[in-house]
């Protein structure tokens, strides 16, 4: 079974105007398990490029000061020095709201004006719909005179603070403001792909996409603009260096590059009637679902997706759903709070009314007790089809924010029972399967080498297991937490159910602000994304 199967079709991206490919092959893709083993590899590759390399990034947030390894260098240091060797440094980030609203237009700001007056080129893009952002975090690194060398980095962590955590979950020492919930360095679980072959061609074209768009970068923002050209700041990018041919192929990956763009006004260049790959790229896989979707989301909301899940339950009886979501909101409040809580207490009501069996949802806490704030964006079908990327599973990220994802099909067939676990001769496949058990084996304390995965690999099996964990930890936290801690750091989630009077309010602002709709006007009535 091919990649037509899973992956979409030229058809099915429905944007021709884009110069994306349909997906690559001959690709490696390495998924880099949280922040502090993202930060220390880009450390690497960044340090070695030489002059007239090329080292373009977006990003959401990007905190100058953030320490990339316990002793340095930051973020700053690591690209203004780039930019120093003769590098060709550029890169978009978001504008952001005030920091006042728990944003980062400050620091995007100074990260910005570090790095550009060290050489380099990063331009603050504003070129969002209305109370949308640019959310995708994506380094592209092209050596053009050692095209096998080349590397990008795609998926949910930002260059910031907080982001640098590993297995341990102790948290980062560098924080941003959160929940109290989580403790003064809150645990943070996210994860980040590593990709290597024709597919850094291909995020190397999505980055050029937005960086020779000719829309103004602050169309919807006449006061930042003022406030830009009294401050000299650079609003016009400066022409790119020719776009290097595509590295080689190096390994058995199918890589398809998702994205979500919105409708906006003026319309972009390269999607002028926006793009909702990421949306069509996760229905086309979740449709093929058979026996296990597995989610690390930091949301999971919206009522849209939660049916997508639904359906897939109801016309697959042998189906399961297993997703980890963070225990908390990520912000405390009487005002910001209960419309976090709305919309993914609706999603998950609206799924375990399809097969109240056959849903499981967890969170997640470190071997200490404290709740671990799950921030991956990770989706896996049936040990087949994996995706890693920067977009929720809410509407906002399907429609409304610019986002971008790589979903992974591996050539190589993985000959552990069950084999073709879906039933429809795909055939499990390595990178897939193995993407998820690595997960599952930091959650449930098991042999990071996986010699104790015998329980883990049948769908069947593996959900009981990871339910049993789950439920012993919780029995152990309800007993007082009498005797020894049983392995393993998930447990039941447990939303909080809003009284009636607090929903009134809750539902609208959820659905008008925190998880807003992009599509165009028909696709919104045709409900098709």
């Amino acid at each position: 079974m091919g990649p037509r199967n899973w992956f979409l079709s030229a058809r099915e991206r429905a944007n021709p105007v884009s110069e994306l490919p349909v997906w690559t092959s001959g690709n490696l893709a390495e998924p880099l398990i949280h922040g502090a083993a993202y930060f220390d590899r880009l450390v690497d590759e960044v340090s070695a490029l030489e002059a007239g390399d090329h080292l373009f990034f977006t990003d959401w947030r990007g905190d100058p000061d953030q320490l990339l390894r316990p002793d340095g260098p930051t973020v700053a240091q690591l690209f203004a020095q780039a930019a120093q060797r003769g590098v060709v440094v550029k890169g978009l980030i978001w504008r952001s709201h005030l920091d006042a609203l728990a944003y980062s237009e400050a620091e995007n700001r100074n990260l910005s004006e570090t790095i550009s007056a060290a050489g380099g080129e990063v331009l603050l893009d504003q070129r969002v719909r209305r109370g949308g952002s640019h959310h995708q975090k994506l380094v592209v690194l092209r050596h053009p005179r050692a095209p096998e060398r080349d590397v990008a980095f795609a998926g949910g962590i930002d260059l910031c603070h907080s982001r640098r955590d590993d297995a341990g979950h102790r948290g980062d020492r560098q924080v941003v403001q959160m929940s109290a919930r989580y403790g003064q360095h809150p645990p943070w679980h996210d994860v980040q792909l590593a990709v290597r072959g024709p597919v850094v061609g291909a995020l190397d074209t999505a980055f050029r996409e937005r960086w020779t768009d000719p829309v103004p970068l602050d169309s919807e923002n006449p006061l930042a603009y003022l406030r830009d050209r009294l401050r000299g700041s650079d609003l016009r990018p400066d022409p790119l260096p020719d776009q290097p041919a595509d590295p080689p192929p190096c390994g058995p990956h199918h890589v398809q590059v998702l994205r979500t763009y919105p409708v906006v006004r003026p319309r972009y260049s390269f999607a002028p009637d926006g793009e909702r790959t990421v949306a069509r790229g996760y229905t086309k896989a979740v449709r093929r679902a058979r026996r296990l979707i597995y989610l690390e989301d930091q949301y999971l909301w919206s009522t849209e997706v939660a049916d997508l899940f639904a359906r897939a339950l109801r016309d697959s009886p042998d189906l399961h759903l297993v997703a980890v979501v963070p225990r908390y909101p990520d912000v405390d409040g009487r005002l910001a709070l209960p419309p976090n809580s709305v919309g993914r207490e609706q999603a998950l009501s609206l799924c375990e009314r399809a097969a109240p069996d056959r849903v499981h949802v967890f969170d997640l806490e470190n071997p200490a007790g404290t709740p671990v704030y799950v921030h991956a964006k990770v989706c896996v079908v049936d040990d087949v089809w994996a995706s890693v990327g920067s977009d929720n599973f809410n509407r906002r990220s399907w429609t409304h924010d610019s986002e971008l994802s790589c979903a992974v099909l591996d050539e190589t067939r993985d000959g552990r029972a069950p084999t073709d676990p879906g039933g429809l001769g795909d055939g499990a496949r390595v990178f897939a399967r193995d993407l998820r058990l690595r997960l599952w084996r930091e959650h449930l304390d098991r042999d990071p080498g996986g010699g104790e995965d015998a329980d883990l690999i049948d769908p069947a099996d593996a959900v009981a297991a990871i339910t049993a964990a789950a439920d012993a930890l919780r029995r152990w936290h309800d007993s007082g937490r009498v005797g020894p801690r049983p392995p393993g750091r998930l447990l039941p989630h447990r939303p909080e159910r809003l009284p009636w009077y607090t929903r009134a309010w809750a539902l609208p602002a959820y659905r008008l602000v925190y998880d807003p709709d992009g599509r165009p006007l028909r696709a919104r009535r045709a409900g098709t994304w």
